[in-house]
């Protein structure tokens, strides 16, 4: 169990990195009774954090409080370096850099046992796993995706047939060995997925594009899970 102290730490957390987040959430992700958390959001507003809200409809946190920089556990310090080593390995070489000092710097501020556990970690991902190639297309698929740029796509399916594609790109899902990039096909005028390692090339082109309700990541998800 959970001691009380860090429980309600992680309430805090989790409120702000949320907008509205209820009760029923709070309890599952904290593996305690909705009652628990009623009397843990009543104790927190009594000693000043600032959460506006009531049950039922959901609790968030007024904005400007904010807490000293969090310390992370052993086992946190620990999963965050075996996430740093996965995408630096599958990842593309623009994120891979960023991934490089973004790891010194959590480095740097974990205290010294955390920080030896965290690098002696044993699980590794081998820098043998995507081609150059794939690295280049992930960076330019990724810049487009937060420039909502259209790109031309020179693709070779899984038949082998080659076609020029001009898509809108959404997002990128990692399956396995592959990436995969999720986009709104105007050829097809329907959303596709395209892997990476099949792309012969990737241009970015001078359009930019917007997502609506029916064409969007969100949509693309809702439409995938049923």
């Amino acid at each position: 169990m959970t001691r009380r102290a860090d429980r309600l730490f992680q309430i805090v957390q989790i409120l702000r990195g949320r907008r509205l987040t209820t009760a029923a959430l709070l309890a599952e992700r904290l593996g305690v009774s909705a009652r628990t958390v009623y009397r843990d959001i009543r104790d927190l507003s009594l000693s000043g954090v600032p959460v506006e809200g009531e049950a039922g409809s959901g609790y968030r946190l007024l904005s400007g409080f904010d807490l000293p920089p969090l310390m992370l556990t052993h086992r946190e310090s620990e999963a965050l370096m075996v996430a740093i080593r996965l995408l630096k390995t599958w990842g593309g070489e623009s994120l891979s850099r960023e991934l490089e000092s973004a790891q010194e710097k959590v480095l740097a501020i974990l205290p010294e046992e955390s920080r030896r556990k965290a690098e002696q970690t044993r699980i590794y991902a081998p820098d043998i796993a995507m081609q150059h190639h794939s690295r280049s297309s992930f960076d330019v698929i990724h810049r487009a995706i937060s420039a909502q740029q259209i790109l031309a796509l020179h693709y070779r399916d899984e038949a082998g047939q080659l076609t020029w594609r001009d898509v809108q790109p959404l997002g990128m899902f990692f399956w396995g060995e592959h990436w995969l990039l999720a986009a709104w096909c105007e050829r097809r005028d329907d959303y596709r997925c395209f892997r990476l390692d099949r792309c012969l090339n990737i241009t970015p082109i001078d359009r930019r594009f917007s997502e609506s309700a029916d064409r969007s990541l969100a949509d693309f998800l809702r439409k995938v899970k049923k």
